[in-house]
Formats: C-alpha cells, sequence, structure tokens
C-alpha cells in the first residue's frame, strides 16, 4: 500500500464534512442565526482532523521526507502552493473561531462573518483535496522507494496514534487550570 491512501481516505472523510458545513451554510442563511454547536464541531474538525491529523501527516512525514529529494520544479511548486493553502485554512478557521466569539457576545453582524469563513472553506478544501489527489500525490511516489513508503506508513500510524492522546491531554490540562 502506498502511503498517500491513508491520506486519500481522510479526504473522502473531509469532503463529507464540507458537504455538512455547506448544508448548514443554506440553514444559516435560511435562518438568519448560527448554530453555534456546530460553528464548534466544524471549527473542531478542521483544526483536529483535517489540520492537525491530516495535514500534520502531509507537513510533517510526507513533505519533510519530499523536501530530501531532488524533485522536479513542478512538484517543488505544488508543494510550497499546499503548504500556503494550509496556511490558509488555519487562517479562515481563526477568523471563523473570532466571528463565533463575537456572535456570543451580541455583536449580530458577526454572522456575515460566520458566513464569509464557512462559505470560503466550503469552496477551499475540494479544490485543495482536488489538487493533492490528482495531481501532486500520485507523481511524487515515484521518487520513493518501496522502504521509504512503507517506513512514511508506519510513521503515519504512530502520528495518529500520538494525537489523540496529545488531544485530551490538552483537553484535561485546560480544565485543570480553569479549576484552580
Amino acid at each position: 500500500m502506498l502511503p498517500i491512501g491513508p491520506l486519500m481516505i481522510e479526504h473522502r472523510l473531509i469532503e463529507r464534512m464540507i458537504k455538512v458545513m455547506n448544508s448548514h451554510v443554506g440553514q444559516i442563511e435560511k435562518q438568519r442565526k448560527a448554530d453555534l454547536l456546530f460553528v464548534d464541531t466544524a471549527v473542531d474538525f478542521i483544526r483536529t482532523y483535517a489540520d492537525r491529523c491530516h495535514h500534520g501527516k502531509e507537513e510533517d512525514i510526507l513533505f519533510r521526507d519530499l523536501k530530501t529529494k531532488n524533485i522536479a520544479e513542478e512538484h517543488s511548486r505544488v508543494m510550497e502552493e499546499l503548504l500556503e493553502e494550509h496556511r490558509k485554512g488555519r487562517r479562515v478557521t481563526g477568523r471563523l473561531v473570532e466571528a463565533k466569539e463575537k456572535y456570543v457576545q451580541g455583536n449580530q453582524e458577526a454572522l456575515g462573518d460566520i458566513l464569509e469563513c464557512l462559505k470560503t472553506l466550503v469552496d477551499f478544501y475540494p479544490k485543495h483535496i482536488e489538487k493533492e489527489d490528482r495531481h501532486f500525490f500520485l507523481p511524487i511516489m515515484s521518487y520513493f522507494s518501496k522502504e521509504e513508503k512503507d517506513a512514511m506508513l508506519k510513521e503515519g500510524y504512530e502520528f495518529d496514534q500520538r494525537l489523540i492522546h496529545e488531544r485530551y491531554q490538552n483537553i484535561v490540562a485546560q480544565y485543570e487550570k480553569a479549576a484552580f
């Protein structure tokens, strides 16, 4: 199995969440009211699953190892574009959190910012995923030996195992700080 297999499987779940987010955009526009629980859920999904888990493996394993190779200029350019797109996703998600906080504080104009951020993410992720799936992942695998691919795959599984522990250790630590 190629190390991109799990990454492409993760793409399918991200695409499903983006469809759910798009449905919520329609509901927010119709009702002129934000579902705060859903906004929190969307932020958590994007930050934890799409960015920390998925983009984390891309950046910390695949791109790291790819940078040690003598790759074609086109592949190098696409990798830099993907890294910038990851940063864009983080910025938009951060703005979504800020807009939600303003909305919670009673600023009704923040609803427009919530919608704008959600729409940006709904538009952004399918294009980003298509670029990775169709124009990057498959061609770059030729730079790696079977042993290197296997090592990246193993490291990806270990990355996932650490992530869940890190997430919940941070949650407990936050609550411990708040209690004392």
